[in-house]
């Protein structure tokens, strides 16, 4: 059973959904409250332990603060509660059907198709986590979703906890093996974070982390 918090109450998250799609150029013919339900409950699936509405409310949290940098807050916001709308860990597709996902329901609430298209891009670009330069909408949602790595040494144990029982049914030989891959390949990037904000607060503590990890996998027994 999934013990995350913030699935025993998104009433909170519901009132942000409502405000979001407002803000975004919903119709105010439709409600947008059965659309919460449905994405909630997508975001509160059994297989999730570390993508949650807990991680959800973290990246959106996050997005608040970089929405400075942003050129369509309302679409990073959007991207925000798509991008892991569909997730399944022994798949490879999440992101595609998560975008495909919000191309579907953002033009049923009146969301116009240049701020859907961004959506959908803005999902997709969660697979690499590597916006273009000047891609100002895309560094703030990639900066925003790679928060979690700066995070105090406590709650990136938490973290590396939650990832690794999403991944249970992969043996543990295995998994050290391809997450130390992933450490290796997230520390050899120029930069983790695009943002001026996610260079300044983010970029060391997270490297940190990382490296730590890192350490503790390859350790010999």
């Amino acid at each position: 059973m999934n013990t995350d918090p913030a699935h025993r109450d998104t009433t909170g998250l519901h009132a942000r959904w409502r405000a979001t799609v407002t803000a975004a150029g919903a119709s105010a013919d439709l409600d947008p409250g059965p659309y919460a339900d449905r994405l909630l409950a997508a975001w509160a699936e059994p297989q999730r332990r570390y993508h949650t509405t807990g991680h959800l409310a973290d990246v959106l949290a996050r997005a608040d603060e970089l929405a400075p940098h942003a050129a369509d807050p309302s679409a990073v916001e959007l991207a925000a509660w798509f991008h892991d709308a569909v997730y399944r860990p022994d798949r490879s597709e999440n992101e595609e059907r998560s975008a495909a996902l919000a191309e579907r329901a953002l033009p049923e609430l009146g969301i116009g198709p240049a701020r859907t298209a961004e959506v959908a891009r803005l999902v997709r670009l969660t697979v690499t986590h590597d916006p273009a330069p000047g891609d100002t909408n895309g560094e703030a949602l990639c900066d925003a979703d790679l928060a979690v790595l700066a995070g105090s040494p406590q709650r990136y144990a938490a973290y590396a906890a939650a990832v690794r029982a999403e991944y249970a049914f992969v043996p543990d030989e295995d998994f050290r093996a391809g997450r130390a891959a992933v450490l290796r390949q997230l520390l050899g990037l120029p930069r983790l974070f695009r943002t001026p904000y996610g260079a300044a607060h983010w970029e060391a503590p997270a490297r940190h982390n990382l490296a730590a990890e890192l350490d503790a996998l390859t350790a010999r027994p």
